[in-house]
């Protein structure tokens, strides 16, 4: 097959862009690295582009390896024919392969397979040529006792068990039901009896029916999550097989004779007991790997607001963890993140201990040189913000509520122990809270994507699917922001472009060895990190010491002389080029045009050379809850109230009033006119004002609304 071409037509790009981008790719290029540094090669091909070229080859791949196992298959049972030859190696999808494999695939012991086994396959021969003919004269040649078939009608049961499974195994009768499937499938579920009590949550649902490819994907995993719990009992199906019937009978069903009668007997057996279950168990699979697909795409884009979001940057933190009964673990952090202080205090146990704990927040803010508080927003989180704002503190402080998932896992894991061997999980959590004001992405990193809680039924969806896009995502944000070579954690430098666990622990070792680097070359000095990952990584790294200001850019060093020469010709050094508009207003750039670098290159120095390492993501502002709202109690409807987004689905955004509970707006609740995808109106952790439409107590439900707000 030729891979380029195919990707080509399919993804509506040019052949010679997929070539050229297949070829980075198998010479173990990264998508970040292509699409950053290599805009030529591919004409300017995004990530999300690039990464699309690589999922199909993977899937192609996947195609020739299945077609080269199947041709195998079929040759060793002698059955292997030219057309069939031509026919599978012509095959592009699975679908298709597996379609045209089915007839030979070994299988267990059917009604078919039983039937041949008692000699009646010349019988379905005879009676499928459908001509005139005794129909009971020509069954009863093959009632033969001893093998199992005692009179006529068991000879033409057998024969018609052989022709319905014929009609199941044909390839264009198999198409002729996707297509009825496609058009008039209906998604169904039903309570399973003696249920309604134990499901009650699935209670929407107890008899529902729908269009099944229109079926939003939210609603289809939580219908076969209520499937799986034994709730309930869902079907993907057409609402009658009459256009069924009808497509296969003018299939297989000639004339009016006694065999064609039993055609169209064998044809409606075939459909009803095995094509119409096999097309519902696609259909099925295909409803779930598109909804898989849906909720993994919101996910993704989640988990990439969430890494982007805005960086308080390097100050010195107090972070809170919050508690009531067992107190609020409390940390001094200076302005790399490093731990100075930790103790604990139990401002919610008494008024003594109250004032205690604010006479102690006074002192560390004093003695540490605070500049910022980070609380985290679980049980006691606005309380424990309550307490602070009663502190008198001699400079100005901004105090932040930050978002404590994951940070449990964070905690407890290798990494924190790695880090904090002599510290419990309460003092770790409490460091990351204040880690992640300062810096969302360097921190999350070092939790799995899938326990950030910034999705909905990750644990229903493809897990390896999550687990690569998540993958994506986090590699995409890393390389997007740049790392800081001289203090990026193993686990931020892993996903930088072309390094991986094992360079990044080796990277670390090194400086740990010989101490910070002083420029990018130096990076050749460690241990197996050669020319190619040289290649890949280094535009990606920053070392803000370097006596090179390139080095603190992302200019690639394969682009440093051409700098140099850019330089040279305004007259000045590479400083002051970086330095002076002036000096790189002069400079004509279509002049620097070669073979290996064109205008889209060039113009990416340019950029880079007028804000060298700049952080992509947004400046930081301080949010507020509304102080006379605490509790979910002290909510009433038509309040106005402002709120931070917390979580983004398919079916609306939820927001955090700062009241313990989230509140959903619901996409008809989140403009005056339709919205079709919530992220088009909202992004995570977006300040927002919201009205409360409902408050439901009993079942600890928010409804929102940011409509005419």
């Amino acid at each position: 097959m030729n891979y380029a071409a195919h990707i080509a037509e399919q993804l509506g790009l040019g052949q010679r862009q997929v070539e050229k981008t297949i070829e980075l790719l198998e010479q173990g290029a990264t998508v970040p690295f292509i699409a950053r540094y290599r805009k030529e090669v591919t004409g300017s091909l995004d990530e999300v582009q690039i990464a699309a070229i690589r999922d199909m080859l993977a899937r192609l791949k996947e195609v020739d390896k299945r077609r080269d196992a199947i041709i195998a298959s079929i040759t060793e049972q002698g059955k292997l024919t030219p057309d069939l030859e031509k026919q599978l190696l012509a095959a592009t999808t699975m679908t298709e392969l597996e379609d045209l494999y089915l007839p030979y695939k070994p299988k267990r012991r059917t009604r078919a397979i039983m039937a041949m086994e008692k000699g009646l396959e010349p019988l379905a021969n005879e009676i499928q040529k459908q001509y005139s003919c005794h129909l009971e004269q020509l069954a009863q040649r093959y009632v033969n006792p001893e093998k199992g078939v005692n009179d006529v009608e068991e000879a033409l049961a057998g024969a018609r068990d052989i022709i319905a499974e014929r009609v199941s195994e044909n390839v264009q009768a198999r198409n002729k039901v996707r297509n009825i499937f496609r058009r008039s499938a209906m998604l169904t579920s039903k309570v399973v009896k003696n249920k309604e009590e134990e499901g009650g949550k699935y209670e929407s649902w107890f008899d529902w029916k729908e269009n099944a490819m229109r079926a939003p994907s939210h609603r289809i995993l939580a219908l076969f999550r209520g499937e799986k719990e034994g709730v309930l009992r869902v079907h993907v199906q057409p609402e009658d097989d009459s256009s069924a019937f009808e497509a296969l009978e003018r299939q297989f069903v000639s004339g009016r004779f006694d065999s064609s009668e039993q055609v169209r007997l064998a044809v409606r057996d075939g459909y009803k007991r095995l094509l119409m279950p096999s097309i519902e168990t696609e259909y099925y699979n295909l409803l779930k790997e598109k909804a898989d697909k849906e909720a993994i795409r919101v996910f993704a884009e989640n988990l990439r607001q969430l890494l982007l979001a805005s960086p308080l940057g390097q100050k010195r933190i107090l972070a809170i963890d919050p508690g009531f009964r067992t107190g609020c673990k409390t940390v001094c952090l200076d302005a790399q993140g490093q731990l100075l202080h930790n103790e604990t205090i139990y401002p919610f146990t008494s008024v003594r201990e109250e004032r205690a704990a604010i006479a102690k927040l006074e002192a560390l803010v004093e003695a540490f040189h605070i500049e910022a508080i980070a609380i985290g927003n679980g049980t006691a989180g606005r309380e424990t913000e309550e307490v602070v704002k009663r502190c008198h503190f001699k400079g100005k402080l901004i105090a932040v509520m930050v978002s404590e998932n994951g940070a449990s896992v964070y905690s407890a894991s290798e990494v924190a122990r790695r880090e904090f061997p002599d510290y419990d999980v309460t003092v770790r959590g409490a460091v990351s809270i204040g880690r992640r004001l300062m810096d969302p992405l360097s921190e999350l990193v070092k939790i799995d994507p899938k326990s950030i809680g910034v999705g909905q039924y990750q644990h229903d969806v493809n897990q390896t699917l999550l687990q690569e896009s998540l993958q994506d995502v986090v590699v995409s944000c890393v390389n997007s922001v740049g790392v800081e070579l001289n203090t990026a954690s193993r686990e931020l430098l892993s996903y930088v472009s072309g390094i991986g666990p094992s360079l990044a622990n080796n990277i670390v070792e090194y400086r740990n060895r010989e101490g910070a680097f002083h420029s990018r070359q130096e990076l050749k000095k460690v241990e197996r990190l050669g020319d190619k990952a040289f290649e890949q990584c280094a535009g990606f790294l920053r070392v803000r010491e370097s006596d090179n200001p390139l080095d603190r850019s992302a200019v690639h060093p394969e682009r440093y002389a051409l700098v140099e020469r850019m330089a040279k010709d305004a007259g000045s050094s590479v400083e002051q080029l970086m330095q002076q508009k002036e000096l790189r207003e002069k400079i004509d750039i279509n002049k620097y045009i070669s073979s290996d670098c064109g205008l889209p290159t060039l113009q990416d120095i340019m950029k880079e050379l007028d804000k060298p390492g700049l952080d992509p993501r947004a400046r930081f502002e301080v949010f507020e809850f509304d102080k006379n709202v605490t509790r979910i109690e002290d909510l009433q409807e038509g309040m106005v109230l402002p709120g931070i987004v917390t979580n983004i689905t398919a079916f609306g955004a939820f927001v955090d009033v700062g009241v313990h509970q989230d509140g959903l707006v619901h996409v008809s609740q989140m403009a005056n006119r339709r919205v079709n995808d919530p992220a088009e109106v909202v992004h995570l952790h977006q300040h927002v004002r919201v009205k409360v439409i409902s408050v439901d107590l009993r079942r600890n439900r928010i409804s929102l609304s940011m409509k005419g707000i």
